[in-house]
């Protein structure tokens, strides 16, 4: 795949974000039909609502710099994205960041060596009551999220399901792969096979299937990404046992987190070699 750098340039802003705070975690989703708010821009005019107290958004940006005609420097070809992170989908904030190359407790490098990967999440920060902040991903119009998405080649939307909800049965350990780039969705399903983590391409609806050319992962310079929908019980087993809190969380991570997280960047490495810019 070949994309132009000047296109790819241009579409970039520096415009780096982050803020953080605790709460515990509520596992299953709110569904998109009973959303309280049509936007995050709805949401963020809530007076009720505080930022640092009941939600919080978090974004590292990464240094573009090529200021030498002679040579090519390295450049952000991937972001990941947590638009339901914190209490209301848990677990998916401290898949993001690991994703994208930092630990999620402290965000240092890891591993160490990169690559690291642009970032953005939406958190809920409440003790209880987090669906409430559900935004479905048709409807994500977080500034940073938006600018992030379109200056990306590729984008991978982190989030949590019931299995009910996934189609599967009860106590499903299973994450569904949806979004409309069907090469990035081969990749993810193969690399999460050979992690031993049962996967599947999602069908069905949109908020599930990630299809919709609106869906925040599809809004890429490609015009297309993909979605992880992961189950509560396989989300429940990637940490330790009474430490599956927004608190306790990011510390407490068992070496099947990180087989989910080295399928994930194993399937955006193979993703950015096939793709040239010009």
């Amino acid at each position: 795949m070949i994309v132009n750098r000047r296109t790819l340039i241009t579409a970039l802003a520096a415009a780096p974000v982050l803020s953080t705070a605790t709460a515990a975690v509520n596992s299953t989703p709110a569904q998109a039909a009973t959303d309280t708010y049509t936007s995050n821009t709805a949401l963020y005019s809530d007076s009720s609502l505080v930022e640092g107290v009941d939600y919080g958004r978090r974004s590292r940006r990464h240094l573009l710099d090529d200021p030498d005609p002679s040579t090519r420097s390295p450049f952000i070809r991937t972001t990941v994205i947590a638009p339901h992170g914190g209490g209301i989908e848990g677990g998916t904030s401290e898949l993001c960041l690991a994703i994208a190359g930092y630990h999620p407790a402290g965000l240092t490098p890891a591993p160490a060596g990169g690559p690291v990967h642009d970032f953005w999440m939406f958190e809920g920060l409440r003790v209880s009551g987090n669906g409430v902040l559900h935004v479905t991903s048709t409807h994500c119009d977080d500034t940073i999220a938006r600018s992030l998405c379109a200056g990306s080649l590729n984008v991978l939307s982190i989030h949590g399901c019931s299995a009910a909800q996934a189609g599967l049965e009860s106590r499903a350990r299973a994450v569904l792969v949806g979004g409309l780039n069907p090469v990035f969705r081969q990749y993810l399903t193969e690399e999460f096979a050979t992690a031993g983590i049962r996967a599947a391409t999602a069908s069905g609806e949109e908020q599930i299937a990630g299809i919709s050319p609106d869906n925040i992962c599809n809004r890429t310079l490609l015009g297309m990404g993909a979605q992880l929908e992961i189950t509560t019980d396989l989300r429940a087993a990637l940490f330790a046992a009474g430490r599956n809190t927004r608190a306790k969380r990011a510390a407490n991570t068992l070496p099947l987190f990180w087989a989910f997280v080295h399928a994930a960047r194993t399937a955006i490495e193979r993703l950015e070699a096939g793709q040239t810019v010009r």
